[in-house]
């Protein structure tokens, strides 16, 4: 299929003047979809950058749409640290009369890069897009999971349309239903409605506050490497470090802790899609939401560089194996740890039925320290919530 049909090229004024010194930045060997060049070729690129000038379906957020600019301005003046990639930015979705048209647009391109087993990195919009990069993963037949770093849950009113603040609800009532788990990281418990959060235990999602992640940023790994999908709300880093949003608060994550969450991203083999929204640059100072944007990017990128498939199977043996027996439990809580790169998981394979849609959902990614409590006689969270899930 010939995406270009969907896709403006790259404005000029995204090449500015570099003042680093050095070569090699991100805007001098990336193949870039300017005006008057060829659309670049999709065979043996690893990822895309994908523009979304869209903002009919971010609520009280006129002027995001002109974030993509400010954000290419800046990642293109990074330097590019890895010659074996191939990475490609392929311009803006056109933005169709009516948002429909627009999502239409977003979810044929990002099907074309997915079938190509590029992973796209969309920038711009506002967070409805969650929406439309969930159905893209329709076809496949298979269940996925979604993380979102988010300060609320985004689940809206009964009925709302679509939009920034209701996807949630619209990916759930989404019929037919693929979706296995969704893990918010980060909310703020004085933007969230005590129902919403009961809610999100009753369907046995996740929910992180920002407090009890902050004190081990380390800990948000496993979440994100549980995620097919990554949708990233600038809202959920604090104004200090992100002004460029409408409704900024003075309390979220810092810019370090967003880029060592995006790397967490990168260096997940399952993760196949992220995006980063709410960004307005009317709010920003000095471009410096811009320009985090562009290092969690860059930060990504080189998570991505260094990805290993350490996703087991039942066939697997690159994993140390360690069996906990917890009271009077009949069955034993197995963790596994990969040699080489130390992550570790809970192996729930005992409870495979053959639906090849709960595949590789039986081994659920999880943190050391949820084997230290084991060894204490103390059942993990995350044990229990899949074992409701996979029953």
């Amino acid at each position: 299929m010939d995406i270009s049909i969907f896709l403006d090229p790259v404005l000029d004024k995204c090449f500015s003047e570099v003042f680093r010194p050095g070569k090699k930045t991100l805007g001098e060997t990336i193949a870039v979809y300017r005006s008057n060049e060829t659309f670049p070729d999709l065979e043996g690129a690893n990822v895309a950058i994908l523009g979304v000038k869209e903002e009919r379906g971010a609520i009280d957020n006129k002027g995001c749409v002109d974030g993509v600019d400010y954000i290419r301005k800046a990642l293109y003046q990074l330097f590019d640290h890895w010659p074996q990639l191939r990475i490609i930015d392929l311009g803006n979705v056109k933005i169709g009369k009516e948002i429909n048209d627009t999502y239409f647009a977003v979810n044929q391109v990002l099907t074309e890069l997915l079938k190509n087993k590029i992973v796209p990195i969309i920038i711009g919009a506002g967070q409805d897009l969650t929406y439309t990069m969930y159905q893209v993963y329709e076809p496949t037949g298979k269940l996925i999971n979604i993380a979102a770093v988010d300060p609320m849950f985004d689940i809206g009113n009964d009925q709302e349309a679509l939009n920034s603040h209701s996807y949630l609800s619209h990916i759930i009532l989404h019929q037919p239903n693929f979706l296995f788990n969704f893990t918010n990281i980060g909310y703020q418990s004085y933007y969230v409605d005590t129902e919403n959060i009961e809610l999100m235990k009753q369907l046995l999602f996740d929910a992180y506050r920002l407090g009890s992640v902050k004190q081990n940023i380390e800990l948000t790994e496993p979440l994100i490497r549980n995620a097919n999908l990554l949708s990233f709300d600038i809202a959920a880093v604090r104004a200090a470090d992100a002004p460029g949003v409408k409704n900024a608060s003075p309390n979220g994550f810092n810019g370090e802790e967003a880029c060592r969450m995006t790397r967490y991203a990168g260096l997940s083999f399952k993760l196949s899609s992220i995006g980063f929204f709410e960004y307005n640059p009317h709010y920003d100072i000095n471009s410096r939401t811009a320009n985090l944007i562009a290092e969690m990017i860059w930060y990504f990128i080189e998570g991505f560089s260094n990805r290993q498939d350490d996703i087991p199977t039942l066939e697997s043996n690159e994993f140390k194996r360690f069996n906990v027996q917890i009271g009077d439990n009949q069955n034993d809580i197995v963790f596994l740890c990969h040699k080489i790169t130390g992550k570790w998981w809970i192996d729930m394979s005992f409870l495979q039925n053959g639906d090849k849609r709960y595949e590789r959902h039986h081994f659920i990614p999880c943190s050391k320290e949820d084997y230290d409590q084991a060894m204490h006689n103390e059942l993990p969270d995350k044990w229990w919530q899949f074992y409701q899930k996979l029953m």
